[in-house]
């Protein structure tokens, strides 16, 4: 798998899951050796472990990122920010969505964490902004999932402003602020 794919993936898995061991013994059923060696390229993975994967993203993500990793081949130099271009042209996408009329938003808090020994201080909530497109033919809805903490939902509150109001004035800002937190933290 091309390494601009896995580190999108990684970026996914910590935003989704509390860590990549609980993703890769929870999710992915496998052990975290095996999850590591398939990231340094050392072993594959079966085909119902890839699936699982490829689930992390909608279908239209999943192109975006196709597209992106094509881009990297071409010009070697985008390699090296690859996970916040692939953020920067999400919130791009969804503004101009959007920006058509077209698009629909909804909120969706989640928790994520560790089941396993009811682990309290594993356990952080989340926000799945949910951004898509439905045209009227079933299972073809193009679909934007961005994954923030959950003091955006309360921000999104107390603004006053209607769902999608907010995510055309604040989404790139929030996105790629939580994005540069994260990469800080690291």
């Amino acid at each position: 798998m091309h390494q601009a794919i896995v580190n999108i993936m990684i970026d996914r898995i910590q935003e989704q899951f509390f860590s990549e061991k609980l993703f890769s013994s929870q999710y992915l059923d496998i052990s975290y050796q095996e999850w590591v060696d398939w990231k340094l390229g050392r072993q594959a993975l079966p085909a119902d472990k890839m699936q699982k994967l490829k689930n992390l993203f909608s279908d239209y993500e999943w192109m975006l990122i196709q597209k992106i990793a094509r881009q990297t081949i071409i010009f070697p130099e985008k390699r090296n920010f690859i996970v916040s271009e692939y953020k920067r042209l999400k919130a791009s996408i969804a503004k101009s969505w959007i920006k058509s009329g077209l698009a629909k938003a909804e909120l969706i808090t989640k928790q994520r964490g560790s089941n396993l020994n009811g682990d309290e201080a594993n356990k952080r909530n989340y926000v799945n902004l949910r951004v898509s497109v439905n045209y009227q033919e079933w299972g073809y809805d193009d679909i934007l999932e961005f994954f923030m903490p959950e003091i955006i939902q309360q921000q999104i509150v107390e603004a006053q402003l209607d769902l999608l109001e907010w995510v055309d004035e604040n989404l790139s800002e929030t996105y790629m602020e939580k994005r540069l937190r994260d990469d800080a933290e690291d």
